[in-house]
């Protein structure tokens, strides 16, 4: 899924102006500046700006944010769940159930002007073969969540 304009979508917190783009200077005006309303392309804000945008949105639609990565997102309901991945203006997405991705793609297309770029192919994954990965059995894994050391 890929945004269009993303970071034309965020607002900026603090006061940015900008001198006279080219094309677009008024003689009248020269030594003025324009003060932005909104982030844009270029503004070393912009990609926070949209950051927290998206994921404020995504929040108060009950996801969760990821603790040590930031931009990887997860919503659980039930049995199911939904694992969102951002990169800049592009999203990647899954889930255990069909129907969470369509909810969720609806849910971005309501919010967000969004270009559905299909299953993820470009790495090949729609002929991707999968296999279970041996493990030793004698490890003993621990669901408490503490953290795993290298000590036995």
């Amino acid at each position: 899924m890929d945004v269009k304009s993303a970071f034309l979508k965020g607002t900026i917190s603090e006061e940015v102006y900008v001198s006279q783009p080219p094309g677009f200077e008024n003689d009248l005006l020269q030594s003025h500046v324009f003060k932005l309303n909104k982030a844009l392309y270029g503004l070393k804000q912009a990609p926070r700006a949209w950051y927290d945008k998206l994921s404020s949105f995504l929040i108060s639609n009950n996801f969760i944010r990821g603790k040590i990565e930031s931009t990887l997102f997860r919503k659980e309901l039930k049995d199911d769940f939904i694992i969102v991945q951002i990169y800049v203006d592009d999203i990647i997405f899954g889930a255990t159930n069909e129907n969470l991705c369509k909810e969720f793609s609806k849910l971005m297309h309501n919010e967000f002007k969004m270009r559905m770029m299909g299953m993820l192919k470009k790495y090949k994954m729609e002929v991707a073969k999968p296999m279970k990965t041996p493990s030793n059995a004698s490890i003993v894994y621990s669901w408490s969540g503490q953290r795993f050391t290298r000590r036995r």
